[in-house]
């Protein structure tokens, strides 16, 4: 693997349409190896073009009756990259699609690597400049360190967004103008894919788009999903809830007595343990310790920093099985990895991001008002 020191910028203005193509033009080698990585799962599943086509319209209805604006701005971002508007929908819809595809083909979940991600926020209270820190790890495919970027969004019309996205995604970690954030990991229950629902990476990107935190807290708990996932939301004023979701319940995980809230892949909320069973122990094993290992490491210090956070998630205990994951062989030829360190100050538009942290600590910052800047290696 090319030895990654940083994740390209792309910034974009104007309407949904023209925010597409520039963001499809700037980025297109990395959009195309995107629709590329996840157009052969499903063709390794079995799906012609034509039955690909059929599996991907039923999201793009979904999409257009949750934010038809979406779909113009993937419409852009196809013609940008010059690829199919289908691959642009399966790059935002690819837990969903991918899913439903192994669920046609009764096919189980052999063909990925496991998922993962640990997550974290700090309130004011405990953090040693008075701001609100966020960040986590997000751990997949290795090979996603050459397809991911950040994005920064002018928007005419809301706050202005910044995220970290795999490209020809409108989402996935992020913060905007109005001090809102956002992480999200994996988790997994009984109730997943029973329902069709709006693809969780488009309802990171309408959190971002929110004003007020009370309607980006409505965007998670209430907006149908397909599957389960962790959704963590911090408030620069000075606040931060976690939502265990499932798709039609959302559980309310609040900041503990250490003013910290930290979650990796198992559902801990006592009430959604005592209404759903928790599918996903068998490939996130090692989620039994990783949130309990940055908890400790954070709590070794009384006030903390963005310094301080990316210490407790450059963490190796039980490596490879680590908070920090290194590149370690998956299933199906592939290798799995902790693929970016993301740590966000909401309250200055700040985002500091390191592809592939277990191999390499140097991190870029990236801003809302800004242009990128490389750190030296922590």
């Amino acid at each position: 693997m090319t030895q990654i020191t940083q994740f390209p910028f792309v910034s974009v203005s104007g309407t949904p349409e023209a925010r597409g193509r520039s963001y499809g033009q700037q980025a297109a080698d990395r959009v195309r190896k995107s629709a590329a990585m996840y157009g052969q799962t499903l063709v390794d599943l079995g799906y012609d073009a034509m039955a690909r086509t059929q599996l991907i319209a039923h999201f793009a209805r979904e999409i257009e009756n949750f934010a038809p604006h979406y779909l113009e701005e993937m419409r852009g971002i196809a013609a940008g990259a010059d690829v199919p508007f289908e691959d642009i929908v399966m790059v935002n819809a690819r837990t969903e699609v991918v899913a439903k595809a192994r669920a046609e083909k009764k096919k189980a979940a052999e063909l990925e690597p496991g998922d993962g991600c640990t997550g974290a926020l700090i309130l004011p209270t405990r953090s040693a400049n008075g701001n609100l820190i966020h960040g986590q790890n997000w751990d997949w495919r290795a090979e996603c360190a050459e397809t991911a970027i950040v994005l920064r969004v002018r928007n005419d019309n809301g706050p202005d967004i910044l995220t970290f996205v795999e490209a020809g995604g409108l989402a996935r970690s992020g913060l905007n103008s109005a001090g809102v954030s956002i992480t999200a990991n994996y988790l997994e229950s009984d109730r997943d894919f029973r329902q069709l629902g709006v693809p969780l990476s488009l309802i990171r990107r309408k959190v971002l788009e929110q004003q007020h935190f009370a309607l980006a807290i409505k965007a998670v708990a209430t907006t149908p999903k397909s599957c389960s996932n962790n959704i963590m939301l911090g408030m620069a004023a000075g606040f931060g809830v976690d939502y265990e979701c499932t798709t039609d319940e959302a559980f309310p995980i609040y900041p503990g007595n250490d003013d910290l809230i930290v979650h990796a892949n198992h559902w801990v909320s006592e009430v959604a343990l005592s209404k759903l069973r928790d599918t996903g122990r068998a490939s996130t094993p090692e989620s039994a310790y990783r949130d309990w290992r940055v908890r400790r490491l954070l709590n070794e210090k009384t006030q903390l920093t963005r310094e301080d956070l990316k210490h407790a998630l450059f963490d190796d205990f039980g490596a490879p099985y680590s908070v920090c994951r290194p590149p370690r062989p998956g299933s199906h030829d592939n290798l799995s990895a902790t693929v970016a360190m993301v740590v966000m100050e909401p309250a200055a538009g700040l985002m500091e991001v390191a592809p592939l942290p277990a191999l390499n600590r140097t991190f870029t910052r990236y801003s809302l008002t800004a242009e990128p800047e490389l750190l030296t290696a922590a």
